[in-house]
Parts: structure tokens; sequence; C-alpha cells
């Protein structure tokens, strides 16, 4: 089996294939909208885990709050840099590992993470610098693709062509309700999950759904780069089934809108 460091710089390699930044503009209103629910009143210190390009650190700084984005893919953190510029903003990219996060205890009010957090491979970690870095009393936020949604489905299809490490908790775990309680429970109190929907609205027809993440989203990239030319056209194949199926656009030949949801945690820091 691989390292732990070898595990980590894999991870490190897939997120920077591609250009997340691209993907992560279809769903940066979802993150606004994540954003709003939560109401963190301006001048609270909030940390962004796996920040990427900063779907979350931006509404966070435009609302008032001192911002600190975290990540391990360094050109996510520099186009970060680049939104925050080009929007006046103020907002620290630092690059750093969910599991061991390069801040001080209790450094911030609030620590939030979008579809980030949940991929490192030692949740019981990742928990732990919650908490650390969360002062008494600090508020956690996470969205976590939900097993059972759209997005879960994905990730099955694809462990089924490119098999996971079976050393490493599957990351949708974080989108189950027990599980999400059963890690924070240590260190947090009022923890509270729900359901949010949130929609996959892309302008292409499932076949191109498919190529817009082959060539944009590292994990789908490089899952494919494991695989022959046969196995890439199953891959394929599959995916674009699986869009198929779940498209209820009234356009499929040239649009696509799936129903996706993905779970809510909050909880307060002991």
């Amino acid at each position: 089996m691989p390292t732990i460091e070898q595990i980590k710089s894999n991870m490190r390699s897939t997120w920077m294939a591609g250009d997340f930044g691209v993907v992560a503009k279809t769903i940066s209103g979802a993150a606004e909208e994540f954003i709003a629910r939560l109401a963190l009143p301006a001048g609270t210190r909030v940390l962004d885990i796996a920040t990427g390009t900063g779907n979350l650190a931006i509404p966070l700084a435009g609302s008032g709050c001192i911002v600190t984005g975290v990540d391990i893919a360094p050109n996510l953190l520099e186009q970060g840099r680049e939104r925050a510029a080009a929007e006046n903003l103020t907002i620290a990219f630092d690059e750093g590992d969910a599991e061991a996060l390069p801040y001080a205890n209790g450094s911030f009010d609030a620590v939030v993470t979008m579809f980030g957090a949940m991929f490192a491979p030692r949740p019981a970690l990742v928990a732990s610098e919650f908490a650390r870095v969360l002062k008494p009393g600090g508020k956690l936020a996470m969205a976590n693709w939900d097993p059972a949604g759209f997005t879960g489905l994905m990730f099955k299809m694809g462990s089924k062509h490119v098999p996971p490490n079976p050393e490493i908790p599957p990351p949708v775990l974080w989108g189950d309700d027990a599980t999400v309680h059963a890690r924070l429970a240590e260190s947090f109190t009022n923890i509270h999950t729900q359901l949010i929907p949130v929609d996959f609205d892309l302008p292409f027809a499932p076949a191109g759904v498919v190529d817009f993440f082959r060539k944009y989203f590292g994990p789908t990239q490089v899952a494919f780069s494991r695989l022959d030319p046969a196995g890439q056209a199953d891959f394929a194949a599959d995916l674009e089934t699986l869009w198929s199926s779940h498209n209820v656009s009234s356009t499929p030949a040239t649009h696509t809108l799936v129903k996706n949801q993905y779970l809510e945690v909050t909880a307060t820091r002991n």
C-alpha cells in the first residue's frame, strides 16, 4: 500500500490537474447561498478549509469577515488570489493540509468547508484540526456530498472502474448523518444536519458533460488516465448513461440539468 506521504502527493497532483476553477464556477451560486445561511457577522475570523479558488472565501470577505483560505493545490490558490484582487477583497490564501493546519490553537471564530475537507484521507485528524483551530464556542460549517445523491452515484461508478485505496474511508461518508455525528461528538455540540438541494446545470448534452469533467475536473481526469483505451471508453459510456438517466432538462440534446443534494453540517466547538 502507498505511504500517507504518497497518498498526499497523489491527492495534491489530482486537484492540480485539469482546472477546477472552471468547475467551481458551476457551483458558485450554491456556495453563496451556503454562506448566506450561516449569517456570520462582519469581523468574524473565518478559515475556509480546502478553499479551492475561493468560492466560500470571496462571499465571506465581501460580507466583512476576516478570511483565510487554505488548500493543498497552489494553482487553485493563485486563482483565488486573482479573484480576490479583482473584487478588491483582502483574503489570505495559504498552502496547507486539512490534517495539519498551519495555524495556532483557537485562531478562528468559524471554520467552513464546501466539498473540500471531506476528501482528506484521515477524517479523525480533520475533525481534530477543526476543533483545534476553533476557539471555544466557535462555529463549524460543512457542505458534504450526500452518498445517496447524484454525486454519490458518480463516486460509486468511478470506484467500479478505478477502485480506490481500501485503506481510505470513502469521502462521501462525511455526507452520512450518523458518521458526521460520530466524528464530531468528542469536540462539538449542537451538531445539526440537513439535506440541501443543488442543481448541476450545464449547457451541454450528457456526452458533453462527461467531456467537460474529463477536461477540467482533476479527479475525473486522473481516473481516466489510469485506464487503457478500452477502459476509458467503458467509463465514458457509463458516465454518459448516468448523466442521461438523471437529466430532467426539457432540451436534453443541448442542456443537462440534474437534481443533486448535499449534507449541510453545523456544529459548535465545546
